[in-house]
């Protein structure tokens, strides 16, 4: 049996490091919005868009949606948090 070089339509396959980066940093901020107080995070949906931070979903109360955006910030590598949470 012969077995060729890994490649894609001719040419070597990258890994793209940027999706990497971008999946841990959501996991990070979704870690840190699951065990922070005062939050219930479970309707939240975390999305990483370079060192952006998109928060969406539903939360029950206007102090909930704020401390989603205070904790999402005090991770490191995020420079900005746009919070479109509502409270439902």
């Amino acid at each position: 049996m012969v077995f060729k070089a890994a490649t894609f339509h001719g040419s070597k396959p990258e890994i793209e490091s940027e999706n990497a980066k971008r999946s841990a940093l959501e996991s990070t901020v979704a870690d840190a919005l699951a065990v922070a107080g005062g939050l219930d995070a479970s309707e939240v949906t975390v999305t990483a868009v370079g060192q952006e931070i998109r928060l969406d979903g539903t939360a029950a109360t206007p102090q909930e949606v704020e401390r989603a955006t205070v904790v999402a910030e005090a991770v490191p590598g995020v420079r900005l948090v746009r919070n479109r949470i509502l409270v439902g």
